[in-house]
């Protein structure tokens, strides 16, 4: 369990650089790619869940969709996020906060997270975040996990992690998501090794 997880991302934005963390991507073309799979427009709503500095927000604003929010536990990373952006980001919503702790005041039509449900190891935590996620997510919209495989990492960032596969996410989310899709993705860190992922897509059903 992560004492004070805020602090811990704080620290991680405030003494390094965007692209001197593991899981840096010059373009996140893997969850560009399952977003596309889903059927969205851009007219449809997005959030990137954990999204901090990360450059998906980048894709999506290039391929016209609009309707954006990033959320994140480090006001550093969104901080950074938007200073890239600068006036393109503009129409973006930041918000600070904790996945499992808030509240959403409207609706989605995707939910992406890519490495952030895999520090949730507690399971009062993992239900919390399904909590946030249920209100969030229409009926008949997506939800894209992308977490460290069952032969990934077993620690990031310093942390413990929670590794999953299909099976397992299928499990913790129960009947009202269907699975439709996943994959494994082999990310190369800026220093070259390789870190094993399991991008899982659903659609919530009820």
């Amino acid at each position: 369990m992560i004492t004070d997880p805020k602090q811990h991302w704080e620290n991680v934005y405030a003494t390094k650089s965007e692209t001197d963390v593991s899981w840096f991507q010059d373009s996140a073309t893997p969850s560009l790619e399952l977003i596309a799979l889903t059927g969205a427009r851009p007219g449809n709503a997005i959030i990137d869940v954990g999204g901090g500095a990360a450059r998906l927000v980048d894709g999506l604003l290039q391929a016209g969709f609009e309707d954006l929010t990033v959320l994140d536990l480090s006001r550093s990373a969104l901080d950074a996020a938007r200073h890239r952006l600068g006036r393109k980001g503009q129409g973006v919503h930041w918000i600070d906060a904790d996945a499992t702790q808030w509240r959403p005041e409207r609706h989605y039509d995707v939910w992406h997270d890519r490495a952030a449900f895999h520090f949730l190891t507690e399971s009062l935590d993992q239900n919390a975040y399904i909590e946030s996620l249920k209100q969030a997510l229409t009926i008949g919209g997506h939800l894209i996990l992308g977490t460290f495989a069952l032969d990934g990492p077993e620690k990031c960032s310093g942390l413990p992690v929670a590794r999953h596969d299909a099976e397992s996410l299928s499990t913790l989310l129960g009947p009202g998501f269907s699975l439709i899709d996943h994959r494994r993705h082999e990310h190369q860190t800026p220093w070259g090794s390789t870190q094993r992922f399991q991008f899982s897509t659903f659609r919530r059903a009820s």
